[in-house]
């Protein structure tokens, strides 16, 4: 990690905090810059030591980094690309931690400099908690990271991020922003719709009878909803096909539950079990998941 003699992370709170304490934690010598556009997150993040220092301005915090990480809600990267294109050095790496990909690397492309390299990050972890308050050195340890790509991408940047993200306990893959986009649609933006669908679907009173079940299952939608909401319209397409996938297979429980037909509800059912029973064991075959 020689050629990385400061990093600045823009955008302070859970993840953006985390990534900086974990490059304090892990990446002796390396200096980490941290800015946010809210003086008073500037003031807890100076008192909770988040970073070596706290710029007040954006450009200045970004005018002798080597790496710029952007961990701010997706449809604010658009601005700050504009923002600080010029202020960046020769040479230095963009990345993000956002959770969609094909939007951001279209802004980086359009916005940033050619002597500039971009390559996307999504570092798969997280909480329902937000805030820089809430930020732990440990949040990336054995997450595993993707990293975005395409023909144009600086291959010597993408190796630097593979150590970078390494270096902080991640687990790193590679794919293209199309690619990532879909999957994640499936896995990580449907649940939280899903989990957002089952809360609105029952009153208040009715929530109150809510055991552990319904509670891990919606778990999720406590997620910020301004987030959540960039998340989804920029990866609208996908999203969309996936919610027609649900749909679909609520209506076929749907049209077996009216027809009582009670065959075709355990074999609905059931295979659903098998197919999340293989997923646990790879999960923990992997490693990812504990026995």
């Amino acid at each position: 990690m020689k050629e990385l003699k400061q990093i600045t992370v823009i955008g302070l709170g859970l993840l953006g905090g985390s990534v900086s304490l974990a490059v304090l934690r892990r990446l002796s010598g390396v200096k980490t810059v941290g800015y946010t556009h809210r003086s008073s997150t500037r003031s807890k993040a100076r008192k909770l030591a988040i970073a070596n220092e706290i710029a007040d301005d954006l450009n200045q915090s970004v005018c002798n980094a080597d790496l710029v990480i952007l961990a701010t809600p997706i449809c604010t990267f658009e601005n700050f690309f504009s923002q600080i294109a010029d202020a960046l050095p020769k040479g230095c790496i963009v990345t993000d931690v956002g959770s969609t990909k094909v939007l951001p690397h279209h802004w980086a492309t359009k916005l940033l400099s050619k002597n500039v390299h971009y390559v996307g990050s999504h570092p798969i972890a997280g909480s329902e908690q937000r805030g820089v308050e809430f930020a732990r050195d440990d949040l990336l340890e054995q997450a595993d990271c993707i990293l975005t790509t395409t023909k144009k991408t600086n291959r010597r940047a993408v190796k630097t991020l593979k150590k970078f993200w390494s270096a902080l306990g991640c687990k790193v893959k590679e794919m293209s922003p199309a690619e990532h986009d879909k999957i994640f649609a499936n896995v990580s933006h449907l649940p939280h719709i899903a989990a957002a669908a089952l809360i609105n679907a029952s009153n208040s009173e009715e929530l109150k009878f809510a055991g552990k079940g319904f509670i891990d299952t919606s778990r999720i939608a406590s997620g910020p909803a301004n987030i959540w909401a960039d998340i989804l319209l920029t990866n609208s397409k996908n999203t969309v096909k996936g919610i027609d996938k649900i749909i679909a297979e609520l209506t076929k429980i749907k049209k077996a539950i009216q027809n009582q037909n009670e065959k075709q509800i355990e074999l609905l059912l059931k295979k659903a079990r098998d197919k999340r029973t293989a997923l646990i064991k790879y999960k923990i075959k992997k490693k990812e998941l504990l026995q």
